[in-house]
């Protein structure tokens, strides 16, 4: 394939910014389109935990320390940014599921993974602010672990996409891709502007199986509505990202906590396109949160709800569609911990036409057929 004179990014989340800064970079102009602004959807109400942990398949598992060592060379570009910080992850199940723990932890270390399995009093030394009566059994402490901001990434990004050459285009409305003579060859937005390239990225996030369908093209699609609650200003010392059973949280830029977990997902309702939940549950997530740090007065300050995008069998899909010479996509539920690294192989499978193997799983035909 010909290197492309121009290339159109569809979406203006962590994967789409990324994708067209890493094409950018390369001398290719790139126009980037998205329906409102950049950072309004799923990666403006994400946790961004930068993690591997768990069981997960090896060629999974490589793609994201991949992606975390991104965001390692960008941390050590400026360690002192408050939105990017690698202060360790903790995890722990409810009472009587010790062996759910243990099995963890044997995952997690077949692959070399950092884990350490902590008896509950233990749990305190190890990562200072938590509860000493939080844990009922076990934890696991992955030190290398951490979390990112991703409107404040996606702000970083966008500032060198700009300042390269790189063109951006807000309240587009939803745009569409367009297939002449077999071939993508553009991205028609809400507005009617077109916006031609030699090849089109679509990265919508939980809208991306919606747009590809329109070309023919199925991915199965799990995203369910989520939530992203983050707290007024707190003095909580803890700055882990923590995985409880009834709440996932990480300190904020803001000074306060941002907090998420699936428990509520049933109670968000939605009526015309516009979920709705009702202020207890944001409360009652407050409080879990309070119940795993010692002595803290999370308040709720403010929560935003969407889908979250998660393909139908978990996995990423990145590539580029067979059945659309020219048009890639980018869908996945880890666009935190792969949003540099996904954006960087996209952008040389664009740019090259070369495909790499490290991206080879994940590839869109595997739901055809």
């Amino acid at each position: 394939m010909a290197a492309p004179r121009h290339v159109v990014v569809l979406g203006g989340g962590i994967l789409g910014i990324s994708t067209a800064t890493h094409v950018q970079r390369t001398g290719v102009p790139v126009t980037l389109v998205t329906d409102g602004e950049l950072g309004d959807g799923a990666s403006g109400r994400s946790l961004s935990w930068l993690n591997s942990a768990g069981d997960r398949s090896q060629p999974y598992h490589a793609l994201r320390m991949a992606g975390i060592d991104r965001y390692r060379t960008l941390f050590a570009e400026d360690p002192t940014r408050d939105w990017l910080r690698f202060d360790g992850g903790l995890h722990w199940s409810a009472a009587g599921h010790r062996a759910d723990e243990e099995t963890r932890h044997a995952a997690e270390a077949s692959h070399g993974y950092d884990s350490r399995l902590l008896a509950a009093d233990d749990v305190a030394t190890a990562v200072p602010g938590v509860a000493k009566d939080a844990v009922p059994e076990l934890a696991i402490h992955n030190r290398g672990e951490g979390w990112v901001s991703l409107p404040h990434l996606i702000d970083h990004l966008a500032a060198e996409f700009s300042r390269l050459g790189g063109r951006i285009v807000t309240a587009a409305g939803r745009g569409r891709v367009v297939v002449e003579h077999g071939r993508a060859r553009a991205v028609v937005a809400g507005t009617g502007a077109r916006y031609d390239g030699d090849a089109v990225v679509v990265a919508c996030g939980a809208g991306t199986p919606g747009v590809v369908s329109g070309l023919g093209v199925s991915i199965p699609d799990a995203s369910p509505l989520s939530m992203l609650v983050t707290t007024t200003p707190s003095d909580a010392g803890t700055r882990a990202v923590i995985n409880s059973p009834r709440v996932a949280m990480r300190p904020d830029p803001s000074g306060g906590y941002a907090l998420d977990h699936s428990w509520y997902e049933e109670a968000i309702r939605e009526a015309n396109g516009t979920p709705s939940i009702d202020v207890s549950i944001v409360h009652e997530l407050v409080a879990e949160a309070n119940a795993v740090l010692d002595g803290a007065d999370l308040r709720p300050g403010h929560w935003r709800l969407g889908r979250k995008p998660i393909p139908g069998d978990g996995e990423p899909v990145l590539g580029e569609l067979d059945r659309v010479p020219g048009c890639f996509v980018a869908f996945t539920h880890s666009g935190a911990t792969l949003g540099l690294i996904a954006g960087e192989l996209l952008a040389a499978e664009v740019c090259t036409g070369a495909r790499n193997p490290m991206l080879d799983t994940f590839r869109p035909e595997r739901f055809v057929g």
